[in-house]
């Protein structure tokens, strides 16, 4: 175990070696956020400033992303690759979240959560965000990444920087590629405002009022999606250059060509984003996947919710625009640069120095598992199987599917899928172990929110092959991660099963930091057959072996974990909580937390994304630290740990938790038994995670983050980053074949040195 990490042992740490950072024990205190707005009172737990709003909770998530993105520290393509998702996640966001609190209003509904926000109050203040983020993140563009990219070989460049033989380029390029695709729309009275379809880029055009008089005005030109946003122009002399110009200023410059004979005063590129989100009465469907195929095709046509336009249109347009969308002035965003940052990409993909880049990594295959030719199966009889993605690969996942598709004594194969990716290696073996004579179940899920499309081919695919498709339960999404494969052998059947944390997709398990357990454990297997019949034959079991299960009772066993650990603290003084998970907003488990930290339990949680408790409130929540890690990957794994007076109880689970994991969604959690694989979840996982003071930020009382510097809020002098600490130990336990991790000195723990100062200083300490 290396000494620069929390430790969960009951045993004194060793001594650290030359230059790394101390051990901190399980009862070390921990620096206490001091409240900045909350009076020092004694609180009750309704009171509604206990309360951080969720969709607030969730910008200040999307502005630490976007805080990776105007980090100097990270490589430039780096934070390029940031400052897309920031874009992607508020396209998201304003598709559901925002399209949900409009919706209230026009239905006069107003809702309100543990925060007493108003839907009203709660768009004002996303407004208000979200501007100040799109002014942050186009000056990060256009000053500080767009300038490097140029430096490094791949130039943005306007149609008015055009040479002689460019224009003449462009000029052929619009008449042959770009003009036959092309549908100009006049607007006039005969010619009503278009649909302007969901995050689709489009031109208006304004004409001369005084050629054409007041009842021709307007006009729009849809962008085609089917072309190339950047069109790449001849290279220079040297050849190491290369320029592009984007497909909206290419036709801009031709647009005379749409409406001869009208003159023009301006072009402007525009962008609407629409609800997005399905509405669906599962009850009435007589077929789920042609409801929810039809539906998929409807939604494109759902209420405006936001207006992006170029920051030169006149505000009469806007105006008009704003009108004929039903929006308010606060939906409108001014863009100083490229409309939907995520189609600037490629210019990411052209440029080849490695240091613009973070370090490449590749998951490794851990010694135990060998170089793919051992036998799975009897590797999992013999004992619990744990791999930590993406710093140790996914391959052995869709092998172990991939195996008893092939293997003559497979019986049966059941898995439920959320989100699998193109091509799935997984989707491909259980079609062939079906067309073996398998008895193949497969549960998909058809309202995987902006999965939808690819799950319906899935399903139709997969049914074709002879697989048992079926959609799960009426009003819930099956969003927990299970794979059961039943064989026969000498003793008669047995059970295997794969449980995880995230999704039964190769391509985002290398992006994705989740948990695979491999058992075989019949307790857990009979489980797993349950959960199947249960999705399948509405067959509830008498009762869970080892499985916590939502919507069955889910939420009330997390509440009962608290409170046990509540009820120990009183009794003995002592008591600790640590959870990992994406985001936390269920206000009756909030309060349960309040009630462990006044009860003088220590409660350490790593929230990525949204978190409503408010830590560091004098007399409430002084003993909560809540930390959010952003970094190269993102954090997705849920593991819980309660000290349970010293019996150590950890859990890995599918949910978050959130209303919407334990009513609305089939979710699984379940514990670690093998001793080893707990150790390596305390100490290396969570212990590393929370010694983090590289990439950590810990939420303040506020709702503001303060990024974690070495030798605060509990953490080392020296500076440690998890992620980095993560892909060594796969480096060296794979290096060295051994089935344990072994400890890091502090250089290996910064191996891509994004951070200079940090890296020089280890280097000089080893």
């Amino acid at each position: 175990m290396d000494p620069a990490v929390t430790t969960f042992s009951p045993v004194p740490a060793p001594k650290p070696d030359a230059g790394q950072a101390p051990a901190a024990p399980l009862s070390a205190s921990l620096t206490v956020v001091p409240a900045t707005d909350v009076p020092l009172i004694q609180h009750a737990a309704s009171d509604a400033r206990l309360f951080i709003n969720r969709e607030l909770s969730w910008l200040a998530f999307n502005e630490r992303v976007l805080e990776e993105a105007i980090d100097p520290q990270v490589p430039a393509l780096e934070r390029f690759k940031f400052l897309s998702i920031v874009a992607s996640n508020l396209d998201e966001f304003f598709m559901i979240r925002v399209a949900g609190l409009k919706q209230q209003l026009s239905g006069h509904v107003e809702e309100t959560g543990p925060d007493a926000m108003s839907p009203s109050e709660q768009l004002q203040a996303i407004a208000a965000r979200v501007h100040d983020t799109v002014a942050r993140q186009y000056r990060a563009l256009n000053t500080e990444l767009l300038p490097i990219i140029d430096r490094a070989g791949a130039r943005l460049v306007s149609t008015g920087q055009l040479s002689p033989a460019m224009d003449a380029f462009v000029s052929e390029y619009f008449a042959r590629e770009v003009f036959p695709v092309l549908t100009p729309i006049a607007i006039d009275p005969g010619h009503p405002f278009p649909h302007l379809r969901n995050k689709s880029l489009n031109l208006a055009v304004r004409f001369a009022a005084q050629s054409l008089g007041t009842r021709l005005r307007y006009g729009m030109v849809p962008v085609p999606a089917v072309l190339p946003r950047l069109v790449e122009l001849p290279e220079g002399a040297s050849g190491k250059q290369r320029s592009y110009v984007l497909l909206e200023d290419v036709i801009a410059r031709h647009v005379a060509q749409l409406f001869p004979g009208m003159p023009i005063d301006g072009c402007y590129a525009l962008r609407v984003t629409r609800n997005w989100d399905l509405t669906i009465d599962e009850e009435e469907a007589e077929d789920l996947l042609v409801t929810i195929e039809r539906e998929v095709r409807r939604r494109d046509r759902g209420g405006a919710v936001r207006l992006e336009i170029a920051a030169s249109a006149e505000p009469a347009l806007v105006d008009y625009l704003v009108r004929s969308l039903k929006l308010g002035s606060q939906d409108v965003y001014k863009i100083e640069g490229p409309l939907n940052i995520p189609d600037l990409m490629p210019l990411h993909a052209r440029i080849e120095q490695k240091e613009l880049r973070d370090e490449p990594f590749t998951p490794v295959i851990p010694p135990s598992l060998g170089d793919g030719e051992r036998d799975l199966f009897r590797l999992i009889r013999e004992r619990d199987v744990l791999l930590h993605h993406p710093y140790e690969s996914f391959d052995p996942v869709s092998s172990l599917i991939e195996a008893a598709a092939d293997d003559p004594a497979v019986l049966a194969i059941k898995q439920t899928l959320y989100r699998t990716g193109k091509d799935s290696p997984i989707v491909r073996a259980l079609q062939r172990a079906a067309e073996n004579g398998k008895q193949v179940t497969a549960l998909v899920e058809l309202k995987a929110r902006m999965d939808e499309e690819a799950n319906i081919l899935w399903a139709r695919a997969l049914e074709q092959s002879g697989v048992h498709v079926v959609y799960g339960l009426i009003g819930y999404k099956t969003h927990c991660k299970v794979a059961l494969v039943v064989r026969r052998e000498a003793g008669g059947l047995r059970r295997y099963a794969h449980l995880g944390t995230g999704n039964y997709n190769p391509s985002t398990a290398k992006l994705y930091t989740d948990l695979s357990l491999f058992t075989s454990r019949e307790e857990f297997c009979a489980d797993a057959t349950a959960i199947f019949n249960l999705l399948t034959g509405y067959s509830k079991p008498l009762r869970w072996n080892r499985f916590k299960v939502a919507p069955l009772g889910l939420k009330g066993e997390v509440i009962e974990l608290i409170d046990r650990e509540t009820a120990l603290a009183r009794q003995t003084g002592k008591g600790r909580i640590v959870a990992k998970m994406n985001a936390l907003a269920d206000s009756d488990v909030i309060r349960a937390l309040y009630r462990a930290s006044q009860a003088g339990v220590q409660v350490d949680l790593l929230v990525r994304g949204l978190c409503c408790l408010r830590p560091g409130v004098p007399g409430v929540s002084e003993r909560i630290r809540v930390v959010s890690i952003v970094d190269r990957f993102l954090e997705h794994h849920r593991i819980w740990y309660f000290e349970a007076g010293g019996k150590r109880d950890v859990y890995l689970a599918s949910a978050d938790w959130m209303p919407r994991n334990f009513v609305r969604r089939v979710e699984i959690a379940f514990p670690i038994e093998d001793p080893a694989v707990k150790e390596r979840i305390l100490d290396e996982i969570l212990g590393t995670a929370l010694a983090d003071n590289v990439k950590a930020r810990a939420l303040r009382a506020d709702g503001t983050y303060e990024r974690v510097q070495p030798g605060t809020h509990g953490t080392s002098a020296l500076p440690l980053r998890s992620q980095e600490r993560y892909m060594a130990l796969a480096r060296r336990t794979a290096a060295a074949g051994e089935t344990q991790p072994a400890g890091l000195t502090p250089h290996e723990m910064f191996p891509s040195g994004h951070r200079g100062r940090e890296r020089r200083r280890n280097k000089k300490r080893v």
